[in-house]
């Protein structure tokens, strides 16, 4: 308990020192950093739309969050969600268009085959891994990029809405849109199903033998062979589940926000899935509210804009940041763990000495 507390410590200190060195950015800038964080807030929490605007960006992360969670709690390094994310985006639009079912057959099997796609997407770089040794956050990153491209090529191209300006489909069928949750808004159904695809993460890794066998690998996959786990089987399991979880993030966007499959889709919610994933520790249940989070920076972000001379673009500035940050999250952990011990130590040896006086 004592080191999860940490964990969550030294996640939330990274973010604490973000904000404050984003803070010095917005000094430097000339404006005042506590009316730009101010303003941030106001257009991420300050009215139901807003809150409601909040969660539905949230949702998104949420996806991508557990998609980075659940493979590298089995010990591989998933870099790729930005890019599962746009397959499985481009496979519920196109299930969405095309496919002439009724609405209650319609919005499941584009769920599915976007979970599908996805999965099938990044179990790519786990049978690299296992089959030729290819380092796997080489692989997943460059795989972004190949999906990327290759959902561009189609939506400019074969798939192109007659007319469109820009890249883009025609809008999905009426049966495959997520219903909506806050009319006025963008907050939609896919919020509900990610909170209970985190919660059945949580409980999959917690109360399954098979949670507990890719946590196992994850942790030391060489004592797991030894014990008879097959630990290449789980590779390309965690990155069939981790790809589809990204997947259905691109599900979310198509059929429950833009209704269509829109050039540039994502502005690069799979790659702050990545710092979410980090900062929970790989939880699932503490990617919500950290997603949640990330949420509220990207939608308040545009209202800081407008009240201060910030850009938008300080938000992805407090995300790298996060992740510099907690890239010294181990020595920092270890330093707070030893200072814990320590002190420890230290109570004992008063208590023995206390012991041994009231005994005299």
């Amino acid at each position: 308990m004592k080191q999860r507390q940490v964990v969550v410590f030294v996640s939330l200190l990274a973010f604490v020192l973000s904000l404050l060195v984003g803070g010095v950015l917005i000094l430097i800038n000339g404006d005042n950093p506590i009316v730009a964080y101010a303003s941030l807030l106001k257009g991420a929490f300050s009215t139901k739309d807003n809150v409601a605007n909040t969660l539905a960006t949230s949702t998104q992360l949420i996806f991508t969050g557990l998609s980075v969670a659940v493979a590298f709690k089995n010990g591989f390094a998933n870099i790729g969600a930005e890019g599962q994310l746009y397959v499985g985006a481009m496979a519920a639009a196109i299930i969405g268009i095309f496919f002439p079912l009724p609405g209650f057959m319609l919005l499941p099997l584009a769920l599915i085959m976007s979970f599908a796609i996805g999965g099938l997407y990044g179990m790519i770089p786990a049978i690299l891994k296992i089959k030729t040794g290819t380092n796997e956050v080489v692989t997943t990153l460059m795989l972004n990029y190949v999906a990327i491209l290759f959902t561009s090529y189609l939506v400019n191209y074969p798939l192109k809405a007659p007319g469109a300006p820009i890249g883009m489909t025609n809008n999905v069928q009426a049966g495959a849109k997520l219903p909506v949750l806050y009319h006025g808004t963008r907050f939609n159904a896919g919020f509900l199903i990610a909170v209970l695809a985190a919660i059945l993460v949580y409980f999959y890794f917690k109360n399954t033998v098979k949670g507990y066998e890719m946590r196992l690998s994850g942790q030391n996959s060489e004592f797991a062979s030894y014990l008879g786990i097959n630990v290449d089987n789980n590779i390309i399991l965690s990155m069939f589940i981790s790809g589809g979880l990204a997947g259905l993030g691109g599900a979310a966007l198509v059929l429950g926000i833009q209704y269509r499959f829109v050039q540039g889709i994502s502005p690069g919610y799979g790659f702050d899935g990545l710092t979410i994933g980090l900062m929970a520790n790989f939880n699932a249940l503490a990617v919500i509210p950290f997603a949640i989070l990330f949420g509220a920076m990207r939608s308040g972000s545009l209202t800081m804009e407008l009240l201060t001379n910030i850009p938008s673009e300080l938000s992805s500035v407090i995300q790298a940041l996060v992740i510099l940050f907690m890239s010294s999250e181990n020595s920092v952990t270890k330093y707070i763990k030893d200072l814990l011990e320590k002190r420890e130590s230290i109570k004992k040896q008063k208590m023995k000495m206390k012991g041994g006086v009231d005994h005299v």
